[in-house]
């Protein structure tokens, strides 16, 4: 062999050890979808999610496209949720919204910001009166202004072809986005009446308009919860539910365990937004809360210890073990009655996999559960120089879908 041929020979190799790997890792990146396997035919107008996810999402099951292979250099759930958090702030061309703010005063005297974009449906303009409004709900600690939000937002308000252009209104929780607290109740993961409430007040607002709910993190906590609770009630006609912890006790667990992303990451990231909110407001919170209260409030490190002392104060729960119990949605997901998305990761680090009720979704003919290997928590970042989050697409095929037909 000559001088030449060696080095080709293992370069060869090389390649081909290459090639298989990155196969390998690809055919392991397939996307995995959940729903009963009920059949209405080939019925292109049907809303069942099955014929939904079949008919009209290719992302999710065409063979050259149902992938979510992670960025390169974000390939596990710890760096892909890292990654998102870091790009909270970030305004690039898939995020640059700017928002119109409406306030609501809630009926406890409480205040929620709406952030509407491109701007709040004109009452005069009877053509966007009936554009379709997304109604988003952000996680805990999150608001209007988080990247993935943003993006969201966007691609929803204006890249849905077969139904024009729509609005997307954010429901920022109390406090949040600098929401000034004008009652001393805050969210939490149980309570769905400020979301009913606006969604109401939306639909009364805007009747002729389509309205589509959409969650993220405990805010697709909420928005589950709420459908199952509301059932045939609801004004809206579908919804999506991204990184939906489902069983929050599992959750609340899994994030309550000693470690470097909950100690070093989420567990202060989250005080530290509490906390603001609470001292921008603190005159308020006091009108429940005796100062004695207040200082052992603001001397917690971990959302646990926050809950024990505020949320099961606010709602009767015996510990906040009992409160995350009751204010897991798994068990109203089987009285959901409209078109439902669950987009949920395998290596996600703070809503757990196996806290998704997998059978469930085999047997309500209106779920559909996408099961994604990568990706972590609100992160699903896809791409190689410019990192762009995947589940965009799947999210505004299957919900553009719904509106397409019922246009029809």
């Amino acid at each position: 062999m000559s001088g030449l041929e060696l080095p080709l020979s293992f370069a060869l190799i090389a390649g081909a050890g290459l090639y298989y790997a990155t196969t390998k890792h690809v055919e392991g990146c397939k996307i995995k979808v959940i729903y009963t396997e009920e059949e209405e035919g080939d019925n292109k107008k049907s809303v069942n999610a099955g014929n939904i996810i079949r008919n009209h999402c290719p992302s999710l099951t065409d063979p050259a496209q149902a992938y979510m292979v992670p960025t390169p250099y974000l390939c596990s759930g710890m760096l892909q949720t890292v990654y998102g958090t870091a790009l909270a702030k970030k305004y690039d061309s898939t995020s640059n919204v700017k928002y119109e703010r409406e306030a609501r005063t809630m009926s406890d005297g409480g205040t929620i910001s709406m952030d509407w974009y491109p701007s709040r449906p004109s009452d005069k303009d009877d053509t966007i009166k009936q554009r379709p409004i997304f109604v988003f709900l952000p996680g805990l600690g999150g608001s209007s202004q988080e990247y993935h939000i943003r993006s969201t937002a966007k691609t929803l308000s204006s890249s849905l072809e077969s139904v024009g252009p729509c609005t997307v209104v954010v429901m920022n929780h109390r406090g949040s986005a600098r929401t000034p607290l004008t009652s001393p109740r805050l969210y939490n993961a149980y309570d769905t009446t400020d979301y009913a409430d606006i969604v109401q007040y939306v639909s009364e607002c805007f009747p002729e308009a389509p309205l589509v709910g959409v969650g993220f993190s405990l805010g697709a906590n909420l928005v589950t919860k709420y459908l199952g609770e509301q059932g045939s009630k609801t004004p809206l006609i579908a919804a999506a539910a991204i990184c939906c912890p489902f069983d929050t006790e599992i959750a609340g667990r899994e994030m309550d365990k000693p470690g470097f992303l909950n100690d070093r990451v989420f567990q202060p990231n989250l005080m530290a937004t509490l906390k603001r909110a609470l001292k921008r407001n603190i005159n308020v919170f006091k009108t429940k809360y005796s100062d004695s209260e207040f200082d052992a409030i603001m001397r917690v490190k971990r959302m646990s210890h926050f809950d024990n002392l505020v949320t099961c104060k606010e709602y009767g729960h015996a510990d906040c073990w009992d409160y995350y119990r009751a204010a897991s949605s798994t068990a109203y997901v089987d009285n959901i009655t409209i078109p439902f998305l669950a987009i949920n990761t395998e290596d996600d680090p703070v809503t757990p996999f196996r806290g998704v009720p997998v059978k469930k979704f085999q047997n309500n003919p209106n779920l559909a559960l996408v099961q994604v290997k990568h990706g972590g928590h609100l992160g699903l970042f896809t791409g190689l120089l410019r990192p762009s989050i995947w589940y965009l697409q799947p999210v505004a095929e299957f919900l553009g879908a719904i509106l397409s037909i019922k246009k029809e």
